[in-house]
C-alpha cells in the first residue's frame, strides 16, 4: 500500500535555542543515570540479596492478593541495530526460541509458586530484544504458560503491552496478539531518513510503518505508541523536523523519544557508529526542543523526561493526578506497585527489594537446571533510599517535589536533611533550571532537558563505587 505523508502542522523554522542554553548544555553534559529504578541498576550488587527476598517473601508473597505488573524479556533479535544497548542475542536460529521458552517456563514455575496465583495482573509487558522474533505458536505457547500461573485478566483497565519491530510483523500476528490478550502495541520506528536508518542498520520503509498502523487500528488496539530516537548519526534539524512531520500524520496515541546513548566500549555494536556523524550536544539540545516544541504544537501533552501522548492519553490523567510512575518500561500509570521481571536479565521490584536475573543465557539456564531461582543479584532499599527514591520519582515524573508532602510521609525536614543538596540546587536555581519555594521544588520549562542532571543532585551513589568493584558507565545526560 503506497502512502503519501499528507501535510502535518510542524513549525515553520525551527524553534530559537538561546545561545545561553546552548551554553548550558555543555555546561551539565555529563554522565548520569535514566532513573528508571532508584538506586540504579549498577548497584544491585548484593549476592545475598536473592536468598533473603526468597526466605522473607515465602509466605508473604503467597497471601498477597494485591495487584501485580509482570514483565518478561525476549532477547532474541534476527538482525542487530548498531545503536541498541538492550540485553539481547542476535541469531537466526530458530532453535534458540524454543530452547528460551523451555526454561523460561520453569521460572515462571518456581514463580508462581513463590508469589502465588491470586494476584491480578493488571499490567503485563513483553520486551526484548525482538518479542516477535517468535513464531505465532510460541507466542500463544507463551501467553498459555502465563495464564496457566497468574491470574491474568480480560477487562479493559487492563495494560497488556508488546514492544513489535515492524519488519517482523504482519497482520497475521498483529490478530495473534490482539487475541491473546494484548491492548496496547509499542512499535520501535526511532527515525524515517533513510540515511540515519542504514547508518544504524534498521532500514524500514515508511509505508511499511504506515500500512502497520492502519492494520493496529483496523483491530482496534487500545493504544499505539511510537519509539523514536534522537541524537543518532546523520540527524540534522531538517531530517527530524520530516520524521517527525510523518509521525505526526499517522498521530499514534504515546511517542517515547530517547536520546541516544552512545556507549562503544560498553556495546561493541555501537562501534560500527562513526562518532564523527553524531550531534554534538548543543545540537542534540536544538533536536530536543524541535521535537518538544513540535510534538506540542499538534496536540501532544509531554510526559516526563522523554514521553509525549495525547491530552485524553491515561499517562496524562495519571500525571495530573499524581499516579504516573517511572520504572525500567518507562513511564505508566501506577496500577501495582510490584513488578516481578521474568526471563534473562529481567528485573523485578517487590516490595523494597530490587533483583535481577543473570544477563548470560547460560547462567540463566544452568541455574534452572538445578531448579534454582535464576537472581543473580539484588539490593534491599534502606529508608534513606526510600525518601531519595521518592524525591527522584516525583521530579521524574511530576517535575515537581511536594515538600510538604514528603516531609508528612517521611517525618523529616527537607531543609534540615537535605542542606547539602539544596546548596548544589544553588547554581541550577540561577540558571533558571528549577524553583525553590517553601513547599516546592519546581523543574522549570528551561530545566526540563536537564531532568536527570536535577534528580541527580539527590543520588547519594553517584560517588560511589558499586560493592562488586566494577565501573558504573553511564550516557550522557544531553
Amino acid at each position: 500500500m503506497k502512502t503519501n505523508p499528507p501535510e502535518a502542522i510542524t513549525p515553520d523554522t525551527p524553534p530559537p535555542v538561546a545561545d545561553a542554553a546552548l551554553g548550558l548544555a555543555a555546561k551539565y553534559a555529563r554522565p548520569g543515570p535514566r532513573y528508571t529504578s532508584y538506586p540504579t541498576a549498577p548497584h544491585f550488587a548484593d549476592e545475598t540479596a536473592p536468598k533473603r527476598y526468597l526466605r522473607d517473601s515465602a509466605v508473604a508473597r503467597q497471601l498477597s492478593t494485591n495487584p501485580l505488573s509482570l514483565y518478561v524479556h525476549l532477547p532474541f533479535c534476527a538482525d542487530i541495530c548498531y545503536y541498541c544497548a538492550c540485553n539481547k542475542v542476535v541469531t537466526r536460529n530458530r532453535d534458540a526460541a524454543r530452547e528460551y521458552l523451555f526454561y523460561l517456563e520453569k521460572e515462571i514455575e518456581l514463580q508462581s509458586a513463590l508469589v502465588g496465583n491470586k494476584r491480578p495482573i493488571t499490567q503485563l509487558h513483553w520486551g526484548g530484544g525482538t518479542p516477535t522474533f517468535l513464531e505465532d505458536a510460541e507466542l500463544t505457547r507463551l501467553m498459555h504458560i502465563l495464564a496457566t500461573h497468574f491470574r491474568l485478566l480480560a477487562d479493559d483497565h487492563r495494560e497488556y503491552s508488546i514492544e513489535v519491530d515492524p519488519r517482523t510483523v504482519g497482520n497475521d500476528t498483529l490478530a495473534l496478539l490482539k487475541g491473546i490478550g494484548f491492548n496496547r502495541i509499542s512499535m520501535g520506528v526511532q527515525d524515517f531518513d533513510p540515511r540515519v536508518q542504514a547508518s544504524v542498520n534498521r532500514v524500514q520503509q515508511y509505508d511499511m510503518v504506515a500500512e502497520l498502523t492502519a492494520n493496529v487500528r483496523a483491530l482496534r488496539f487500545k493504544s499505539l505508541g511510537f519509539d523514536l530516537i534522537y541524537g543518532l548519526p546523520h540527524q540534522t534539524m531538517a531530517s527530524v523536523s520530516e520524521t517527525l512531520r510523518k509521525v505526526v500524520t499517522l498521530a499514534p496515541d504515546r511517542i517515547a523519544c530517547y536520546s541516544y546513548a552512545h556507549l562503544p566500549h560498553r556495546f561493541s555494536s555501537q562501534r560500527a557508529i562513526d562518532r564523527l556523524t553524531l550531534p554534538s550536544a548543543d545540537n542534540k539540545l536544538r533536536l530536543h526542543e524541535l521535537i518538544s516544541d513540535t510534538l506540542q504544537r499538534n496536540g501532544y501533552v509531554h510526559i516526563g523526561m522523554d514521553h509525549y501522548v495525547k491530552p485524553d492519553d491515561e499517562l496524562a490523567l495519571a500525571q495530573n493526578e499524581g499516579r504516573l510512575q517511572r520504572n525500567f518500561q518507562g513511564y505508566s500509570r501506577q496500577l501495582a506497585f510490584d513488578t516481578l521481571g521474568i526471563g534473562a536479565s529481567a528485573i523485578s521490584h517487590m516490595g523494597d527489594d530490587y533483583l535481577q536475573n543473570a544477563t548470560q543465557l547460560e547462567e540463566y539456564y544452568a541455574r534452572l537446571r538445578a531448579g534454582e531461582f535464576p537472581i543473580q543479584r539484588g539490593y534491599r532499599m534502606s529508608w534513606e533510599d526510600k525518601l531519595r527514591y521518592h524525591i527522584i520519582m516525583s521530579l521524574a515524573c511530576h517535575m515537581r517535589l511536594d515538600i510538604n508532602e514528603l516531609e508528612d510521609q517521611f517525618a523529616v525536614r527537607f531543609g534540615d536533611h537535605f542542606g547539602q543538596q539544596i546548596a548544589a540546587l544553588g547554581e541550577m536555581i540561577a540558571d533558571e533550571l528549577v524553583e525553590l519555594r517553601d513547599d516546592l521544588l519546581l523543574i522549570t520549562g528551561k530545566g526540563r532537558p536537564f531532568i536527570r542532571n536535577i534528580c541527580m543532585v539527590f543520588d547519594a551513589y553517584l560517588e560511589a563505587p558499586p560493592t562488586n568493584g566494577n565501573a558504573v558507565i553511564y550516557s550522557a545526560t544531553i
